[in-house]
């Protein structure tokens, strides 16, 4: 299939189908965006998952890894700064950095003028990790995004963006 190859029908289209054959009037249009979307990101979590466990870590520790390699030198940030990087709770971020200092992959530093400030900081070991495994990620994602040209891939950055701002417009609460 070429990269301007949009496949005739996949599993959405059946589900789509079979829903009008059984109950016409419910309208499952929704279906076709957020169904492939959901497929799409089952298999991207695998995808993603088989890189992540060549170097044994996984996509939590990633993210706070990542989040702190980022950041630039000297590659610390308070937990308050890692959970609004990641939308994680304080306490979710305290448990993920509790993980990677046992690992050896980041140190706390305690703020020097404020005490009760606590930083969490890369260790060389950490660096060297997530430089090596963010190398493996984004080659594995372009490979994911090989089929699709750069301006569908600009399009479709647009449209999810809009996406999740409709989603978090319109949450029940």
């Amino acid at each position: 299939m070429g990269r301007d190859t949009v496949p005739e029908r996949d599993a959405v289209d059946d589900i789509v189908s079979q829903w009008a054959r059984e109950w016409p009037d419910l309208n499952v249009t929704p279906l076709e965006v957020l169904g492939r979307l959901h497929r799409t990101y089952l298999r991207y979590q695998s995808a993603i998952g088989r890189i992540f466990d060549e170097y044994d870590i996984n996509m939590a520790s990633f993210d706070v890894l990542a989040a702190l390699r980022r950041a630039g030198e000297p590659y610390s940030m308070t937990s308050g700064q890692l959970a609004e990087s990641s939308l994680v709770t304080t306490g979710g971020i305290t448990l993920r950095i509790d993980r990677l200092e046992k690992a050896g992959l980041v140190r706390r530093e305690r703020d020097a003028d404020d005490r009760r400030i606590v930083h969490a900081e890369l260790t060389d070991a950490g660096k060297k990790l997530v430089d090596a495994v963010a190398v493996a990620h984004f080659e594995n994602e372009t490979r994911m995004l090989a089929e699709m040209s750069t301006d569908d891939q600009v399009e479709l950055a647009g449209l999810l963006r809009k996406l999740e701002h409709s989603i978090m417009r319109n949450e029940r609460g």
